[in-house]
């Protein structure tokens, strides 16, 4: 099953990152405020570069002294997915982590995307 990564992300402000297994690379967005709890609301999600395998696994503290601007990047979830759809405008996928465990959809609309969380299945 393909792998996930959720992580919690310090450098010039605070947002999360979501990254997906897929073709040898992390398919990614930035997500400012984090995945969406209610499944009335989206958050929004920008689209950034792929990222290299090992970054599944990278968490990273940088102390101030050493950088201006600390870096701090540890992992938030982490597990597997399933793809229910995983087009260039939509994905929609069934995460199962340590935290998450849902179905969401991440939809591109206009410049930017957005994260949806999605009611099981079967559910009106």
């Amino acid at each position: 099953m393909p792998r996930f990564v959720i992580q919690e992300h310090y450098a010039t402000g605070h947002h999360f990152d979501l990254r997906l297994e897929r073709d040898g690379v992390l398919v990614s967005w930035a997500v400012p405020k984090g995945m969406p709890e209610d499944t009335k609301k989206n958050r929004l999600a920008m689209r950034v570069d792929d990222h290299d395998l090992s970054h599944l696994d990278l968490e990273d503290e940088t102390p101030v002294e050493v950088v201006p601007g600390a870096v701090k990047k540890s992992i938030w979830d982490r597990g597997t997915y399933e793809a229910e759809e995983f087009g260039e405008e939509m994905v929609i996928v069934r995460l199962r982590g340590r935290r998450l465990d849902g179905r969401y959809a991440i939809f591109q609309a206009s410049k930017n995307w957005l994260v949806h969380k999605m009611k099981p299945s079967g559910e009106a």
